[in-house]
């Protein structure tokens, strides 16, 4: 295990993600690459196929970016699914920082098995401090993290320094709307242990600060509420296949928190998309 300080929200987030609880039932529900939220194309889609979707889309939307000598930095990379995917479609290089060393582990021997280890190098650490040179990368990646740091902005001031000049910062992440009511979020914020998500509007301010350039934001809202309805569907299905790997009280706390995300994304108060941002050329 790492002996690096963290934040309390990121350390939070460490501990649980490094549970064996929650390694058991991320690895076995969301199928053992991916940990992020997936573009379903039919209500019964298998969360593997949408989750998968989620990375060509957003690859699709860089692939102009990437190439066999780009250097790609994905934080909060998980089980490292989204590099594999890179690599294997660009042959690019793709360095992963992720929280959870158990995540890393599993992801380092998945790289070794897919012969995939000599274009991946995974790191232990927090996207809000991580242990890159200034300009390093022409590409950051993030799937559905930041909403575990404590201070967003500092994040993405990070990824700024880690960028080229020139380079692009493409991520997804639960956010919420600008208009919230008080209250209305609050078994979600409980359930992470935050005070608050970000906005679209947060992170197109915090980028505009940094000087950096808006390439967009593609709104796919409606996906939040149906994937985890579909987690918490799968979950049901094969919840006796879980019975003695994962503890009684984590499956229903989960279902309880998968039922306050649905609630969340279906009351009109979430927001859930790709933004994009290119810092300038100096």
């Amino acid at each position: 295990m790492s002996n690096q300080d963290y934040t309390s929200a990121v350390e939070t987030a460490r501990a649980y993600y490094n549970s064996e609880d929650a390694d058991t039932f991320y690895f076995t529900i969301w199928g053992g690459e991916d940990l992020h939220i997936g573009m379903y194309e039919s209500e019964d889609e298998p969360i593997f196929d949408a989750s998968v979707r989620t990375v060509h889309r957003m690859a699709d939307k860089v692939e102009q970016t990437i190439g066999e000598n780009t250097r790609v930095c994905d934080i909060g990379g998980g089980y490292g699914g989204t590099a594999r995917h890179l690599v294997k479609r660009f042959n690019c290089h793709v360095d992963v920082l992720n929280l959870s060393e158990v995540e890393n582990e599993r992801d380092r021997q998945m790289n070794k098995e897919q012969g995939l280890d000599h274009k991946i190098d995974v790191y232990d650490g927090s996207f809000d401090g991580t242990p890159f040179e200034t300009e390093s990368f022409d590409l950051v990646w993030c799937q559905d993290s930041i909403l575990h740091a404590d201070d967003r902005a500092a994040v993405l001031k990070e990824v700024d320094r880690i960028l080229k000049p020139g380079g692009e910062f493409i991520f997804t992440d639960p956010m919420q709307t600008d208009n919230v009511p008080e209250g209305v979020l609050d078994p979600i914020l409980a359930r992470i242990h935050l005070p608050s998500l970000g906005s679209v509007t947060f992170y197109q301010e915090t980028a505009g600060k940094l000087g950096w350039e808006d390439l967009g934001f593609e709104d796919h809202t409606g996906q939040l509420p149906r994937h985890y309805g579909r987690v918490l569907e799968e979950l049901e299905r094969r919840e006796d296949e879980l019975k003695g790997k994962v503890s009684d009280e984590y499956i229903a706390n989960m279902k309880k928190g998968l039922r306050h995300w649905v609630d969340g994304g279906n009351s009109g108060y979430l927001n859930w998309g790709i933004l994009h941002f290119r810092k300038p050329q100096g």
